[in-house]
Formats: C-alpha cells, sequence, structure tokens
C-alpha cells in the first residue's frame, strides 16, 4: 500500500490510529452499557479521524498516484454536515434519558445524506454512465469546495448554537428539580462544547489565514496545521469522554429550537426503553422573582406545608431529594410545589433545600459535633452528597468557607 512517511502524514496517522482506536472503544462501552451516548461520541471521533484523512493520506502520496487518487476523490472523506447533529445527539443523550432517536431526528441527517447521494451520482456518472471524468475534470477534491466547507462551517456553528441552549435549560431545569444538581451540571459538557467551538474558531482563523499571501506561499503546509490542531482537540476530547461515566436521571422535554419552555417528564420507564404515551407532563417555572397577586392564596397554603415537610421533617437529609419527591409526600403536583417555591421563597428547588442543610450544619458544629467527626462527615449526615457541593452552597449563604466558620 502506497503511504510515504514523513513528519506530516506520520503525525497525522499517530492522531487517526488513535482516534480509531478510542472511537471502537466507545462503541463497544456504549453497546455493551446500552448507553446512546458513548455510540454518538464514537461515531463524533470516527467522523473526526476521516476529516483529517484527506490531509494525512495527501502527504502520504495518495492524491499523487493512482489507484489511491481516485479513492480520494470519490469517497467523501469530510462529512461536515452529520457532525453537527452528531455533537446534538451525543449531548441530548447525555443529558436526557427520554431521548429517542426518531423521525424528527432523521431529518438532522438530511443535508449529510443529500451530500453522499451527491457522490453517489459523481461517481455513477464518471464511472458507468460517461466512462469518463466529468465531475473532476478540474483535478479538485469535491470535499474541498468552497460552497462545501461554508455550508459544513455553518452547520456546525448552527448546532453548536443550539447545543449550548440544550445545556443551558437543561441545568435551569436541575436547580429546580433536585437537591443535588451540582452533582449533575456535568462540567464536562461544558469543556466538550468549549473544545468544539475551539475547532470552530480554528478553522475560521486558518479560513481567514487563507487568503493572507504569505500564508498561500506555504502551499498545503499552511492548512495542514489547522487538521493537526483539530486531531489534538478531538484527541482530547476521546480521552475525557472515555473516563465520562455520569448519566442523568431526570427525564425532561425540550425544544431548544423552540419557546424556553421545560416539560418535567414523570412515568417515563427507562429501564424497556420507552417513554409511556400517558406520561406524566410537567411544567417547570423558571422564574423566581415576580409574585402574583392571585396567587397569595397558594402561597399562603402551601408554604407552611412545604417548611414543615423540609424542615420539621428533615427531608433535606436525603441527598437525593427531588421535587417529585417534595410533591408525593404532600400529595400534590411538582409544578405547585416548583411555583411556591420560587415565588414564594425567590429561590429554585436546589438551593431552597441546600439553604436547609447548612442551616442544619450550622446547629451541629455550634453544638461541638466536629469534635465527634469530620466536618464532611457533619456535611453527609445533612443530605450533602459531595465535598465541592458542600463548600460551594456554604460559600453562598454565609459568605465563608466552612473551616474559616468552625475557626
Amino acid at each position: 500500500m502506497q503511504f510515504n512517511f514523513n513528519i506530516y502524514s506520520s503525525l497525522l496517522l499517530i492522531f487517526f490510529v488513535h482516534g480509531l482506536v478510542y472511537a471502537i472503544l466507545l462503541l463497544r462501552k456504549g453497546m455493551v452499557n446500552e448507553t446512546p451516548a458513548e455510540k454518538w461520541l464514537a461515531t463524533f471521533l470516527l467522523l473526526c479521524i476521516m476529516h483529517i484523512a484527506p490531509w494525512m493520506l495527501g502527504f502520504a502520496g495518495w492524491y499523487d498516484n493512482q489507484p489511491y487518487r481516485q479513492i480520494m476523490f470519490y469517497i467523501p472523506f469530510q462529512n461536515l454536515l452529520f457532525i453537527g447533529p452528531v455533537i446534538y445527539f451525543y449531548i441530548q443523550s447525555l443529558l436526557n434519558p427520554a431521548f429517542r432517536f426518531g423521525k424528527q431526528q432523521w431529518l438532522h441527517l438530511v443535508p449529510g445524506i443529500l451530500y453522499l447521494l451527491y457522490n453517489v451520482v459523481m461517481v455513477v456518472a464518471d464511472k458507468l454512465v460517461l466512462a469518463n471524468i466529468y465531475f473532476y475534470a478540474d483535478g479538485r477534491d469535491k470535499d474541498f469546495d468552497n460552497w462545501y466547507q461554508y455550508l459544513g462551517f455553518f452547520s456546525m456553528l448552527f448546532y453548536f448554537i443550539i447545543s449550548l441552549k440544550y445545556y443551558t435549560m437543561y441545568r435551569k431545569l436541575m436547580v429546580q428539580v433536585i437537591s443535588y444538581a451540582d452533582v449533575t451540571l456535568f462540567k464536562w459538557i461544558r469543556n466538550f462544547l468549549v473544545a468544539f467551538l475551539t475547532m470552530l474558531v480554528v478553522k475560521l482563523l486558518f479560513t481567514l489565514a487563507s487568503n493572507i499571501p504569505a500564508f498561500q506561499h506555504l502551499d498545503y503546509v499552511g492548512p495542514w496545521w489547522e487538521y493537526l490542531t483539530f486531531a489534538i482537540i478531538f484527541y482530547y476530547i476521546a480521552i475525557t469522554g472515555m473516563s465520562n461515566a455520569i448519566h442523568t436521571k431526570v427525564s425532561f422535554r425540550l425544544n431548544a429550537l423552540g419557546n424556553n419552555t421545560v416539560y418535567l417528564l414523570q412515568n417515563v420507564n427507562t429501564l424497556a426503553n420507552t417513554i409511556i404515551d400517558d406520561a406524566e407532563v410537567i411544567v417547570i417555572e423558571n422564574d423566581t422573582k415576580t409574585t402574583y397577586k392571585n396567587e397569595e392564596n397558594l402561597l399562603a397554603e402551601w408554604k407552611p406545608k412545604i417548611i414543615a415537610f423540609v424542615q420539621h421533617a428533615k427531608a433535606y437529609e436525603d441527598a437525593e431529594l427531588s421535587l417529585t419527591q417534595v410533591a408525593r409526600a404532600l400529595q400534590t403536583n411538582p409544578s405547585i410545589i416548583s411555583k411556591v417555591i420560587n415565588q414564594g421563597f425567590q429561590l429554585n428547588f436546589n438551593d431552597f433545600i441546600n439553604k436547609y442543610r447548612i442551616e442544619a450544619v450550622k446547629e451541629k458544629l455550634a453544638a461541638g459535633e466536629q469534635k465527634k467527626q469530620t466536618l464532611l462527615g457533619i456535611a453527609y449526615d445533612c443530605g450533602f452528597n459531595s465535598k465541592a457541593t458542600f463548600n460551594r452552597a456554604f460559600k453562598k449563604f454565609t459568605n465563608v468557607v466552612p473551616k474559616d466558620w468552625v475557626a
């Protein structure tokens, strides 16, 4: 097989092979654990290694020799219109147990499928119908046509924006429905989106640099640096994504392309990978600042009940206390509890429960409990499930860190 080893082809080959290995491992992990998120991340990595393949194989001599030249021309290595949707599906599958790949999701793949069909038409026309080179008469790889590169860039930018919106709405939902939101806010998703944005920025910078004469004199070496940078970034994504093993348990429905309404789903059968047709849909309020006059009676009725359950029954000691648990205990629906906490206490559910936990910690410290056990042990007894969450909540409600309070 033709492959000229040099600094340019060899470096990209290293990332190509490692990316392929990680993709296979993630795919196997997803199949064994039945977790779609790993499968989508594996698909993303496969698209990434195919993205750098033309530059790797080009420096290895494939564009200069047959039959490799025709392979490079007629196989669409750069599937730019698939990368954005795959990222969007990955984030949804990681954050939302209710996410399923269905008919609506197929619509996101239509542009990429049309480009594949376009390549099939070129192969059929040149090889079977015309028996002559027509589409490739100019000797240029169609993957690098300006219209396709620009369309691919804007496609990826569009899906980055809606993925970021999806994650932002997810964060707003978590603090409204669970008392351990810090654990499920997924710094990995934030880092992943930053990494992908860096890919887009690098691509934009190199596109702008291609209009500079000094850069143009570098020929193929200049753009090669873009693909090396791209490879380094997806290698980081592969390593970090492989170690990410946290999955959220809260099912919801939202439309990142539409309004900002988030629907919390109850009675979702995640074990059977199906959503029950009569799943209870609960609209979660995000407004913590406005109280309406016609709701004063509602607040007057439910605030004492919520306080009695959370404070006197010490419900806050449950590290995984959720909005639905509180609603079930008080024999009402989560929408009412959410509205009362937001408007009556001017806090989201996560902060509301953590405030009680902090007060419980302070009471134990005042009683000298720190002489019997560690500060972290006290925090766990009061309902916190991580040191980082405890420290952030304590600083938020007391303006000092726990150690300074004890001292």
